[in-house]
């Protein structure tokens, strides 16, 4: 395949593809009328998991990019009332894996131009386009009109999830995780004591 070739001719590196039949298991185990996607992501990720502990592996790397940070924020604010994007880098709960996500700051629109010029093979999905009324999509076309108001809209929003202001949020656990005041937002005062003050004359 022009996966296969690319991967040796180009980059001449050791590689290993893992095929799993997930289609006929997704099918199965999707509620009729519901999205494809949370099942056919977790076995996805459930085999990379298996496959990186198999070879030994403490790390792997997931292609998701700055789009898929901003229409997941979206996704959760609209359907789950929370503020929750995509971590860069996490740990897993299985097999304890560092999980990276080097393009999260990427835009998808950047990232299919440079894909382009260096003329990386590309990999079709033609599962998630088998359904009609997606949310994804429609959070896309979302973000398209947004683009229309605000040229640097999508930037700006993928920045802002690094730009948090939790003094002008009404989440008081986070406020209280920051050191601010709960119901104000203010800082709260540092009180040092002597002891404290004694400690700090030892380094």
């Amino acid at each position: 395949t022009a996966l296969t070739r690319w991967l040796e001719d180009d980059l001449q590196v050791v590689y290993r593809v893992v095929e799993e039949d997930t289609y006929s298991t997704v099918l199965d185990k999707t509620p009729e009328g519901k999205s494809f996607c949370t099942v056919c992501s977790r076995l996805r990720r459930g085999i990379l998991y298996t496959t990186a502990a198999k070879l030994g592996c403490n790390k792997i790397m997931l292609g998701h990019h700055g789009d898929d940070a901003i229409e997941t924020l979206l996704l959760n604010m609209m359907h789950s009332g929370q503020i929750k994007g995509m971590p860069a880098r996490y740990t897993s709960k299985r097999n304890h894996l560092a999980v990276l996500r080097p393009l999260i700051t990427s835009l998808e629109e950047d990232i299919a131009e440079y894909a382009a010029l260096k003329e990386f093979p590309i990999l079709p999905c033609n599962l998630c386009s088998n359904q009609a009324n997606l949310q994804r999509p429609q959070v896309k076309l979302l973000l398209s009109t947004l683009e229309t108001l605000n040229p640097s809209a999508k930037r700006n929003m993928l920045n802002a999830m690094a730009d948090v202001r939790p003094s002008h949020l009404l989440d008081k656990k986070l406020r209280e995780a920051c050191n601010l005041d709960v119901v104000t937002g203010d800082r709260k005062a540092t009180i040092w004591t002597e002891a404290e003050d004694d400690e700090d004359d030892f380094f």
